[in-house]
């Protein structure tokens, strides 16, 4: 959901969507351990969902007041910090390293599994032994490096085994570890009424696979996020809360999950978040099944040096269990940014990090002490919350229908008062997007307001820091910069990056290229810790503009931002580095749209989104 999601109710509502451990904090955090739930297995299904697509009736749901409104919105207060004035990169023809792509789950695929239309996919992909796993909002699917389907599309309900007109997913993210040659799913539910409204209580799904074999049996666990005091949850300010935008890391010893905690009943300018949550667990137990392992929840998270509260947390992975930052018994980094209102900054600008340390991992297996957090702020370049991206002009035959009083009534049982446009995309805000950490460096990127001559634009900023974590006493982080920099290109935008990083540190970032001169397309750069980024490259070139229902005011009203992303994901599986990013695979006019609303099974009437995955040898 990312930042909570707004289930938006008119004609159609769209889903946007262990033995007891005490552990120490390097700060005011504070900590509690429990007991995860075991649910039991799952495997994927056999039977393929229902070819009726864009026919099926929409399930009707709805959720508490939107927190993203802000995204995308760019700065709104004066600060001393300005928008960076960043050099365009130029797009270049070629495709180096470029070794193959397909397209991955679409809107289409998400239809047929759920019965109801959603955006944004929130994509998450893992890759390892030949096998590429792809999860989104809410589907997923087995795939082999050529992209065929090892399995059917399966709805994330239904592997999860969580009742849809109780529970409802969001925020899926996944992640193969070679060192347990496990292969680990996590996914955000909450409970709902008959009318979609939360409900209070929502929990963390984990599937681990019992193999190798992505496509076999799962185990299942989940804990609790309300943070009320329910279910063996601590009480924290305002909830029962919401344990938003999820996503997961890995080290030696420890899994990790992270969350940004939302108040459901109070707003405000910091949307009524709390701060971020951080949750560990033994990667051992998970991997090897254990029946009843245990969860240490970390809480009251501040970014030692600024005051701030953490604001997505995301937990590094590493490509290969040789990676794993060892030291100290077992650590594991974090990265968190600064610029959003839920960060206590109000102008949208900030040129501060977070970077977070978890230590004596090795506790988490049953080794000796206990698990402690740090943190410290790291000067770095100004960034600050973009604005939204334009397309290229092309056909909505979505719009064009709502502006037809026959199609619309035909299609969706009403007439459109408004008069739709093809709208923009939905930039981010300046959250921390993928983390990852090999060879003592650790990797990050977000999105960025840009100054490219003399036009505003969405950019990206990128981070390799070195951290290290002293032993004297207390653990004290420090993270010098290795390389930062800025990405960003003359009449367009790019948006929503992520960095994979092979073994041997090489890296390359992806993300989607929009703006006057491109569809939404997965592009890509190569990211070098002394040079920096390279010339944009097109992996898959976006054939047509964004069509989806929160483009237009019929389905979502006047104040709401158009979804796209909410992330994308790299994984890594030897030299080859996995992408991907939501993009446009389809395009058709009205009179086609009139004829078959899927555009012969590439969209369905409410939306055309795709995602696509791309093989990149760096």
């Amino acid at each position: 959901m990312t930042p909570p999601k707004l289930l938006t109710m008119a004609l159609v509502l769209t889903l946007l969507m262990s033995a007891a451990l005490t552990a120490t904090t390097g700060a005011a955090s504070s900590s509690t351990t429990r007991t995860l739930t075991n649910r039991g297995t799952t495997t994927f299904t056999t039977t393929p969902p229902s070819t009726s697509r864009s026919q099926s009736t929409p399930s009707l749901r709805s959720q508490h007041a939107n927190r993203s409104a802000a995204r995308s919105a760019g700065p709104r207060a004066a600060g001393s910090l300005t928008p960076p004035v960043v050099a365009s990169t130029p797009v270049d023809n070629n495709k180096p390293g470029l070794t193959n792509g397909f397209e991955g789950l679409n809107e289409y695929d998400s239809q047929a599994a759920n019965n109801f239309p959603l955006e944004p996919p929130d994509q998450g992909l893992c890759a390892g032994r030949g096998y590429i796993l792809e999860t989104i909002n809410d589907v997923l699917q087995v795939y082999n490096t050529s992209g065929g389907g090892l399995t059917t599309a399966t709805a994330l309900n239904t592997f999860f085994n969580e009742d849809p007109t109780v529970i409802q997913l969001s925020d899926p993210s996944c992640y193969f570890d070679h060192d347990t040659q496990r292969w680990f799913q996590i996914v955000l539910g909450y409970a709902v009424d008959i009318s979609g409204n939360l409900t209070g209580p929502n929990h963390i799904d984990i599937a681990v696979s019992k193999t190798a074999d992505p496509t076999a049996a799962y185990n299942l666990y989940s804990f609790p996020v309300q943070d009320d005091g329910t279910d063996g949850t601590p009480v924290h300010p305002n909830c029962p809360c919401l344990g938003d935008y999820p996503h997961l890391g890995a080290d030696k010893y420890g899994f990790y999950v992270t969350t940004n905690e939302y108040s459901d009943s109070v707003g405000g300018p910091n949307f009524g978040f709390n701060t971020a949550q951080l949750y560990a667990m033994s990667k051992q137990a998970l991997a090897q099944g254990f029946a009843s392992p245990k969860v240490t929840q970390f809480d009251n998270l501040i970014v030692t040096g600024a005051g701030t509260p953490g604001f997505t947390l995301w937990p590094a992975t590493a490509p290969s269990g040789a990676n794993y930052a060892t030291g100290n018994n077992g650590t594991e980094y974090f990265l968190s940014s600064m610029a959003t209102g839920e960060a206590n900054t109000f102008t949208g600008f900030d040129n501060r990090l977070g970077v977070w340390a978890l230590t004596n991992t090795q506790a988490l297996q049953g080794g000796s002490g206990s698990p402690v957090l740090s943190s410290t702020t790291v000067n770095v370049e100004t960034y600050g919350i973009p604005q939204l991206s334009e397309q290229k002009f092309g056909p909505t035959p979505l719009a064009n229908c709502l502006n037809d009083s026959t199609c619309a009534t035909n299609l969706f049982g009403a007439t459109d008062p408004h008069h739709e446009v093809e709208g923009k995309l939905d930039s981010n805000d300046s959250r921390m997007q993928q983390t990852t950490y090999v060879a003592g460096k650790l990797y990050g990127a977000l999105d960025t307001i840009a100054q490219v001559n003399g036009a505003t634009k969405a950019g990206i900023a990128y981070f390799v820091l070195q951290p290290t974590v002293s032993s004297f006493g207390m653990p004290v982080v420090s993270a010098p910069i290795v390389k930062q920099g800025y990405l960003a290109t003359a009449n367009n935008n790019v948006n929503y990056p992520t960095i994979g990083v092979t073994t041997g540190g090489k890296a390359l970032m992806s993300f989607t290229l929009v703006g006057t001169n491109y569809y939404p397309s997965q592009a890509y750069t190569s990211l070098d810790a002394e040079r920096g980024t390279g010339k944009i490259h097109i992996a898959a070139a976006g054939v047509g503009p964004d069509d989806g229902l929160t483009q237009y005011q019929f389905f979502v009203g006047r104040n709401y931002p158009p979804r796209w992303g909410d992330y994308g994901a790299a994984a890594v599986d030897g030299q080859q580095i996995y992408v991907g990013n939501e993009y446009i695979a389809q395009r058709c006019i009205l009179a086609q749209f009139k004829n078959d609303p899927t555009c012969g099974g590439t969209r369905d009437k409410y939306a055309n989104w795709s995602t696509r995955i791309s093989s990149i040898t760096p």
